[in-house]
């Protein structure tokens, strides 16, 4: 994903690249090019936060959609008959909720890592390993990445400094609020949909270990390069109940969201 991202920049340059390029360091960032918000800041908790989409986020929209809604689909005609311009985030989500319903935790786990796949050149995981290897070095270098080719998807964030096995190392990015978990409000979708499916993948097809710490009380996140992800029953997340102020499908009367249940 990463070896593939900057190619897909160069043809579709964001107008807010100036900015961003003045904005961005290596060793420590963050992206606020996106955000309509008069503070600049992603809205207080219980808002949702306003975005202005350029011509990249659109375009990664629409590819991330068709993509998700042909696997979804099993291969059947969706999506893909739209303009590459025609799916906002709006829709993007809502895509994303037609792949969760009627599928298992692992299912829809497994949608993902199709759509993640289908989206890199062959051979790409390979030479991903060879690239970065499982080194400092590498997890600081791919947590600086993700905080400007990513902000489309999950909103502002920035390089900070966490340990790994007893190593202070910038390889976090905290995500100040997650766009998709405040625009789906629900559990399931950024369990099943998000977390687990990104850190596999960084993880099993990479080669680098990544964990995602999303936090439900503000809908904040923390990704760190580096660490390797617990087992899912034993993240806090598997226990985790829904967000019935937010998600249109919650059970207020669960300890723990449907979705979340294999």
């Amino acid at each position: 994903m990463v070896l593939s991202l900057p190619v897909t920049k160069s043809l579709f340059p964001s107008p807010c690249w100036p900015e961003r390029r003045r904005k961005f360091h290596l060793r420590s960032s963050t992206v606020r090019c996106g955000i309509a918000e008069a503070s600049g800041q992603p809205a207080p908790m219980g808002q949702k936060t306003k975005y202005k989409d350029g011509l990249f986020e659109r375009v990664f929209m629409s590819l991330f959609s068709r993509k998700m809604d042909k696997f979804g689909r099993g291969g059947k005609a969706g999506m893909e008959e739209k303009g590459l311009f025609d799916c906002d985030y709006e829709s993007f989500v809502e895509v994303s909720r037609g792949v969760m319903e009627g599928r298992s935790r692992l299912q829809q786990q497994q949608v993902v890592r199709e759509v993640l796949l289908s989206m890199l050149p062959p051979g790409a995981p390979a030479q991903f390993r060879k690239l970065f290897p499982p080194t400092k070095w590498a997890a600081e270098f791919n947590a600086a990445l993700t905080v400007p080719f990513f902000h489309w998807l999950v909103g502002p964030s920035e390089v900070v400094e966490v340990e790994v096995n007893g190593v202070k190392q910038k390889s976090g990015v905290h995500i100040k609020k997650c766009r998709y978990l405040e625009n789906s409000g629900c559990v399931g979708m950024c369990v099943n949909m998000c977390k687990i499916p990104t850190q596999d993948f960084f993880t099993n097809e990479f080669g680098l270990p990544l964990t995602m710490n999303p936090n439900f009380e503000d809908m904040s996140c923390e990704m760190i390069y580096g660490q390797v992800p617990p087992p899912f029953e034993d993240d806090p997340v598997s226990k985790q109940s829904c967000l019935p102020n937010f998600c249109s499908i919650a059970n207020p009367n669960s300890s723990l969201c449907p979705k979340l249940k294999a």
